[in-house]
């Protein structure tokens, strides 16, 4: 996997950035009849975003994130199950709480490396599964949390059977962290994640506190990830154990590598490409869908490394260098 790619100093937009929510809005107009399907790549984009933020920038290593994404959605659907489903102030709960469990487990996550990180990140994730399994009182266990009562979104808007309004307000949310997580991996701090990534030894003779820093990225990825999964929750209005298990976990570590960690895009084009793939497949071949989406990974890591943002980086840059010649 090759370094990320450069970052903009000043977290200034690019063409890029419209390019990426103008599909968006063109995609609303043009498939009204997969507005569900696209709000669900949304939410898993956001989640994937999240994971990039603590894998393509902080450098931790995560096989448990979906414990934070769970968290997130049990909270938004619990707090309206107990009369409270107003979405925005939901979304904020589910990120506080989530942030919380993050900046708990933080600890015992940045004192390893890489393997270190792996179990202890995939054990987390086991221990959220297992609690809320065991809290079938609380969480509706295997049965999960259905007929969820969200309000409308600002009062005015009520979520349908066409995913109209969970197209829309998923695209809201999404664009508004999108711009955080940018400000903030644009930033001295984002910036010294990135140092930290790539030398974590030196950067104590520097005077910066590695372990402190990791620890905050950490805590947002996991807050961020919370808001992922209650958006989930609210536009399904169901939350089940998958939203925790360490299958949801994988497949998202799967999505940001596919599109190329530490680039913030790479989680957009790799949860699209992921998901819409794995719907066209599924459709075509119900049996076999899983081999050609193992075949694409297989080929973007001997082809295209750094992911698919990687191998179009790479291509770009052997086409400038044949016409300076």
């Amino acid at each position: 996997m090759t370094a990320p790619a450069p970052i903009l100093p000043d977290g200034r937009w690019r063409r890029a950035d419209s390019l990426l929510w103008l599909a968006a809005v063109v995609a609303y107009v043009a498939f009204p009849t997969h507005r569900v399907l696209g709000s669900q790549v949304i939410i898993t984009a956001l989640f994937a975003l999240s994971l990039d933020l603590v894998l393509g920038y902080a450098g931790i290593v995560s096989l448990g994130h979906a414990a934070f994404f769970g968290l997130g959605a049990y909270t938004a659907a619990l707090l309206a199950v107990h009369g409270w489903g107003e979405p925005i102030s939901g979304l904020a709960c589910a990120g506080v709480i989530a942030a919380a469990a993050g900046y708990a487990t933080s600890f015992l996550v940045v004192r390893g490396r890489a393997l270190a990180q792996l179990m202890i990140t995939l054990g987390v994730g086991l221990l959220f599964l297992e609690a809320a399994t065991k809290a079938a009182v609380v969480t509706g266990g295997v049965d999960g949390l259905s007929d969820v009562p969200i309000w409308r979104v600002a009062g005015l808007f009520r979520f349908d059977i066409a995913g109209n309004t969970a197209y829309g307000y998923s695209l809201v949310v999404a664009f508004v962290c999108f711009l955080a997580i940018k400000r903030i991996v644009s930033s001295p701090f984002g910036l010294s994640l990135r140092a930290i990534r790539e030398g974590a030894r030196r950067m104590p003779a520097l005077g910066a506190p590695v372990g402190r820093r990791l620890v905050a990225a950490f805590t947002i990825g996991a807050g961020l990830a919370g808001v992922a999964g209650a958006l989930l929750a609210q536009t399904t209005q169901f939350v089940g154990l998958d939203a925790l298990d360490f299958q949801r976990s994988a497949a998202v570590l799967i999505m940001v590598s596919l599109g190329g960690t530490g680039r913030l895009y790479g989680a957009f084009v790799g949860a699209g490409l992921f998901m819409l793939m794995q719907d066209y497949l599924a459709r075509q071949s119900p049996e076999y869908w899983q081999l050609w989406i193992g075949l694409l990974l297989v080929a973007v890591v001997l082809f295209a490394r750094g992911g698919v943002l990687g191998g179009i980086d790479a291509v770009r840059a052997r086409i400038g260098r044949r016409r300076s010649r």
